[in-house]
């Protein structure tokens, strides 16, 4: 559970950080968040990792770093906006790119 709790400390300081610069009406920040995170936890996957370093990065760091709440968030402001083709091409994208990115890293390893 520390480790988890380390992880997870270090992801959503690093997941502010990143998205405090990259401020746009369309939400990159996120989407770049969670298809770098979808890499680097196939990526980490696949160096069939210890358990100790799993839970560290994979659950606690990764886990903090992407997230699928402020996707989800910020679907619903693209939709109150009526801005309906981002919000769509914000879903399909993130999707598609995020197993995408997972397999890609996964493949890497």
């Amino acid at each position: 559970m520390i480790l988890i709790g380390i992880g997870g400390f270090f992801g959503a300081l690093i997941r502010f950080s990143i998205s405090r610069y990259i401020i746009h009406s369309y939400p990159w920040a996120t989407f770049l968040i969670n298809c770098s995170g979808s890499f680097a936890l196939g990526f980490l996957y696949g160096l069939q990792p210890t358990e100790w370093l799993w839970k560290l990065l994979g659950i606690g760091f990764l886990g903090a770093y992407t997230t699928f709440s402020t996707f989800g968030f910020e679907v619903l402001q693209l939709l109150e906006k009526h801005q309906w083709l981002q919000a769509v091409t914000y879903i399909f994208s993130s999707i598609i790119l995020g197993i995408l990115c997972a397999a890609l890293g996964l493949f890497l390893a």
